[in-house]
């Protein structure tokens, strides 16, 4: 479970680390960037290392990224930091007075830590991450699978409206969001249903969208570190 809590003498009113081809701090980039908000980003963990440094660890005893710090706050845990920044930074629009709409968001945003997130990263290691040689059809086609379970959900759901949160973008849209480009471009044929084509574009279209999801990833082919 996530918290915030102080620390002592922040050197930023606004930090985040975590290595950019994170995709759980890519998601708060997005969402920093779609804010407007000024922000030290410093890359930390995979090659970039840091994460048993004292330190970081003061901030986050788990040792995981992303971690953000704002003035003497710190959070941790990718969601609980969205959650954040909406509700700090993104007015009635990001972070709304109905108790309703933010429930609907909280229910896609927890459905895709829980549900799409783990079947999608189960595809992307197998296949992706994992060197050719290496490679087990079996565990690669029960990951897509159930990765085409859920996508085929998301395209009935979408055939009613352009976001997942209702009729614009929202909190609800990010985690799901941040799959798609790699889900797509991993070079594995999966279906492409028209509704979650439609939306891809949608969120194509915003420059945060553009510059913080649709990334190269080439480098982490075939490399089972993190």
């Amino acid at each position: 479970m996530a918290v915030g809590y102080s620390v002592e003498s922040p050197t930023e009113a606004l930090t985040l680390w975590g290595r950019d081809s994170a995709f759980n701090v890519q998601k708060v980039l997005w969402l920093l960037d779609e804010l407007e908000l000024e922000y030290r980003h410093i890359n930390l963990g995979g090659d970039h290392g840091g994460l048993d440094d004292p330190e970081f660890l003061a901030m986050n005893p788990h040792g995981r990224v992303p971690v953000l710090r704002d003035g003497s706050t710190v959070i941790w845990e990718s969601h609980a930091i969205l959650r954040y920044l909406a509700a700090r930074y993104g007015g009635e629009f990001w972070w709304p007075s109905s108790l309703a709409e933010r429930a609907c968001r909280d229910g896609w945003m927890d459905w895709a830590q829980t549900a799409l997130q783990p079947a999608f990263m189960a595809l992307f290691w197998s296949y992706f991450r994992t060197p050719q040689s290496q490679h087990d059809p079996d565990t690669i086609g029960q990951a897509r699978e159930a990765c085409e379970t859920y996508f085929r959900l998301l395209n009935q759901e979408l055939m009613s409206r352009p976001y997942l949160g209702g009729d614009r973008i929202s909190l609800a849209d990010i985690p799901a969001g941040t799959v798609l480009y790699r889900y797509f471009e991993m070079g594995l044929p999966v279906a492409r249903g028209p509704a979650v084509m439609a939306w891809y574009q949608r969120l194509a279209d915003r420059e945060p969208y553009r510059q913080r999801i649709q990334v190269c990833f080439e480098p982490l082919r075939g490399k089972l570190t993190y």
